[in-house]
């Protein structure tokens, strides 16, 4: 599929993306884990798209998974409010502040910086290093 943003023409296979985005909401909605360290390597490696395409596409995909999963997960009561609060805050100023950091920057750095953060994330998660307390 051709995909116009900004003036500038894409190709990207909607199969790919559409089978990949499935699989991420089943795989995050099960283990409770965000989509972004996944949908972004979907979009920028598979799908070939461009990192400044792609954080904002992958940010309003996962909007809806997240809708999703968070409704059911205050349906069962399971939400601490204040941290919720203190973590929107952290958000919408990440928000506004990440995009206007990301122009400034070499796309290239843009993708070694979230391949450091993604590295040191899974290997936290496999309990290679310490989590804080």
């Amino acid at each position: 599929m051709k995909i116009q943003f900004w003036g500038q023409d894409f190709k990207a296979n909607m199969i790919i993306g559409c089978t990949g985005g499935f699989l991420i909401a089943i795989m995050s909605s099960m283990f409770g884990f965000g989509g972004g360290p996944f949908m972004v390597p979907l979009m920028t490696v598979l799908m070939g798209l461009p990192m400044y395409v792609v954080v904002g596409s992958s940010l309003l995909a996962i909007f809806f998974n997240t809708f999703m999963a968070s409704s059911r997960v205050v349906g069962f009561g399971n939400v601490d409010f204040l941290l919720f609060g203190f973590m929107a805050a952290g958000a919408v100023l990440g928000g506004f502040l990440g995009p206007q950091i990301s122009k400034r920057l070499n796309p290239l750095w843009v993708k070694r910086v979230a391949v450091v953060g993604l590295t040191i994330l899974g290997l936290m998660l496999l309990g290679v290093i310490p989590t804080p307390k």
